[in-house]
């Protein structure tokens, strides 16, 4: 049973496929033996491992991706042993400061780290980036050691970000996971922006990877209509590099949205059977590496 201040879920409407993958969570605590980083912007409460095992367990997932939260800056402990409950059905997306070791990487990789995340996000909220993160200065240094490691790289920030570093990320000859759906939203971003299309063009050429949720980047929730657009962009790109995931436990949000639902408008949005098994199963499964 999951703790009362974690955010409802129940199940979809529509069971998902076997093997589907959330491909995008945090984990936090127990505090006990997992204490947050001393330089953070935000402190959550706990929402353990055993929390996202129940979470999993009700909308229906078997396989899942625990990605390093910036509360924890460059301590992976949390999430490595997260995936060492299941190993097999587990990955994790680390963090590492551009001074990290090859012997370092090597060892992420080897507790079950398939990528690491780089933030180059800039808000009002933190004044800069959030504290903790690593950012795409350190993934160029760290390039080289993650290619000879088999790690990819996730990003996060915002789309103008993307459209003016793109060249340089695509010749670090890296897989690259754009997060949040890579931060395409009105009002800032129209559908039609030369800006959106710096994304839309290494995705079509299968270039790079987006995870497909809505919630971080609408103004119109619970129906999210105004994302709308870019999901359908997004599809009609490339189907073959498609992710989705929970966000669970849904940080820094008022009004949490249940896991459910939002399976739920992935599906109205989706109704394909092909492309919805690519995006919850085969997708993460060529991705992460799991066990067929």
């Amino acid at each position: 049973m999951m703790t009362t201040h974690l955010p409802i879920v129940t199940p979809p409407r529509r069971p998902l496929p076997p093997g589907a993958c959330d491909a995008h969570a945090h984990v936090f605590g127990p505090y006990a033996r997992f204490p947050l980083g001393e330089v953070r912007s935000y402190t959550p409460p706990e929402a353990t491992a055993d929390d996202h095992q129940a979470m999993l367990d009700i909308l229906g997932f078997q396989r899942a991706v625990i990605v390093q939260p910036t509360a924890y800056g460059d301590d992976n402990h949390c999430i490595m042993d997260a995936v060492a409950r299941d190993p097999g059905r587990r990955r994790a997306i680390g963090v590492a400061t551009g001074e990290a070791s090859a012997d370092r990487l090597a060892a992420l990789a080897a507790g079950g780290v398939a990528g690491l995340r780089f933030v180059e996000l800039i808000s009002q909220r933190y004044a800069g980036r959030p504290k903790g993160s690593s950012g795409f200065a350190d993934l160029e240094r760290l390039a080289p050691v993650m290619r000879a490691c088999g790690i990819h790289a996730q990003l996060f920030a915002k789309t103008e970000t993307y459209a003016e570093w793109m060249p340089r990320l695509l010749a670090l000859d890296l897989p690259l996971v754009l997060d949040h759906m890579a931060a395409a939203g009105a009002p800032t971003v129209a559908a039609d922006d030369p800006l959106f299309d710096a994304v839309l063009g290494p995705l079509r050429e299968g270039r790079i990877w987006v995870k497909l949720a809505v919630i971080r980047h609408s103004a119109n929730p619970p129906l999210y209509a105004d994302a709308r657009p870019f999901h359908d962009a997004f599809m009609a790109a490339n189907g073959d590099r498609l992710l989705w995931g929970t966000d669970w436990p849904l940080v820094n949000m008022e009004n949490r949205p249940d896991p459910g639902r939002l399976i739920d408008l992935f599906d109205a949005w989706t109704p394909d059977e092909t492309a919805r098994r690519k995006v919850f199963v085969d997708n993460p499964l060529a991705l992460y590496g799991f066990s067929a």
